[in-house]
């Protein structure tokens, strides 16, 4: 197994795990974190998960080029339904628990496009990010050429893309494409930290806004605002709409049902 996932505390911790490889993805590892994805979607105990690399040197490096056993040609490749995007995360949509990626390193190409996938971004200072595509014939086909322009300004985006230049922990911060950045040896208590942020909120509360941030990106807002989400109804009728006042009322931290 190239991929580690742990449940722990409503904490779901997913590790890419081919440090040899900078945590490339080939294609069982690309199945295995699709497969990941699923099982936590259908996991209503978990809360919020933790998306990083093993090692010390790298988030995830990209595809792996070297892994071969692909027998498609470049258009075969855009042709062919990703609608996840890079490992099954980048544009995915089904799935309402926050991700947080732990950055440990370098995350380029595919690597960069699964931090483009993920809610909360914490980077050590040694790592860098970028979509170095273009410099070896390829295209950053899996979410970064379409995500980036989206999600910081035009030029930055074009300027990245264009040049394939990797860009640092605090350009990307000022950027908005990252939370917070720490030492490498601090990286895990920041982690932890956003994580128990996130669990002393109701966790329907939590999905509900997830969804509707995700479906309703491409809406204007009045019309966004009136959605009936799944996630949404659930979380307005939920036990723990009432729990929340009701703590409040009585100065005390509240008791999440999840129901």
């Amino acid at each position: 197994m190239t991929v580690n996932y742990v449940v722990e505390k409503h904490v779901a911790r997913v590790t890419i795990d081919r440090p040899e490889r900078m945590n490339s993805v080939d294609e069982s590892t690309w199945q295995q974190l699709e497969q990941t994805w699923q099982k936590i979607e259908q996991d209503p105990d978990i809360r919020v998960v933790v998306l990083t690399g093993a090692g010390e040197r790298a988030f995830c490096a990209g595809a792996d080029l070297k892994a071969g056993g692909d027998e498609k040609t470049g258009l075969e490749y855009w042709e062919s339904a990703r609608p996840g995007g890079f490992g099954g995360l980048t544009l995915r949509r089904s799935l309402h628990v926050p991700v947080i990626a732990r950055v440990n390193g370098v995350a380029v190409g595919g690597g960069f496009e699964l931090v483009l996938g993920c809610d909360i971004v914490i980077a050590a200072e040694n790592a860098s990010f970028g979509l170095p595509e273009a410099k070896v014939g390829r295209m950053p086909l899996d979410g970064g050429m379409v995500m980036l322009p989206r999600l910081i300004p035009e030029k930055i985006a074009m300027g990245m893309l264009l040049t394939g230049r990797r860009i640092s922990p605090a350009e990307a911060k000022e950027y908005g494409l990252v939370n917070e950045v720490v030492p490498p040896a601090e990286l895990d208590t920041a982690v932890d930290r956003w994580v128990e942020q996130i669990l002393e909120c109701a966790p329907l509360s939590i999905k509900a806004i997830k969804e509707s941030v995700k479906q309703t990106l491409d809406l204007p807002p009045r019309e966004a605002q009136m959605l009936r989400l799944p996630a949404l109804i659930v979380a307005l009728e939920s036990d723990d709409a009432d729990e929340g006042p009701r703590a409040f009322q009585q100065k005390r931290k509240p008791k999440w049902a999840g129901r």
